[in-house]
């Protein structure tokens, strides 16, 4: 289930952004709580200022939250991205790509104007898997906040 976050999903939110293996990828560092209820804010604000962004994926039967998955276009991003980051205890299990593609398809009614893209670093393996899985097709590799990025373009 997607839904908007809470100021209480900080602390489940902590089980992804405290995993050095969770965080390699995105923030490139395990976070303190206050860092993990600064991202939270961070994400709660991008939809303020943006109109979109993040949701938080909700594990039905528990009513725990994953991870953020939704479209991310912070100040100094190439594009507006689809983003997913879920704790290391849901990988592989099908949450990224079924909130991906539910987030790809809202987006595409709601927001048609916008073309989006996943910035992945080139060795996140799982991550340009479930890139493409869900059809998106890499387009180029970039320089980008001192390491190097695969850039994959959605299809509309």
């Amino acid at each position: 289930m997607l839904r908007a976050f809470q100021e209480g999903d900080w602390r489940d939110l902590y089980a992804y952004y405290s995993d050095p293996e969770c965080t390699r990828y995105t923030v490139g560092k395990p976070l303190s709580e206050a860092g993990t209820w600064q991202v939270l804010a961070a994400m709660t604000g991008h939809w303020q200022m943006r109109g979109y962004g993040p949701y938080a994926v909700v594990e039905r039967n528990t009513g725990r939250v994953l991870g953020p998955v939704g479209l991310w276009y912070p100040l100094g991003w190439p594009e507006p991205e689809i983003k997913w980051a879920l704790a290391r205890d849901y990988w592989g299990r099908g949450y990224a790509v079924e909130a991906a593609r539910a987030v790809r398809r809202m987006a595409g009614e709601m927001l048609p104007e916008i073309r989006l893209i996943s910035l992945i670093q080139v060795d996140n393996r799982a991550s340009i898997a479930l890139a493409e899985r869900m059809g998106a097709l890499f387009e180029k590799t970039l320089p980008f906040r001192d390491r190097v990025w695969r850039l994959y373009r959605h299809q509309r």
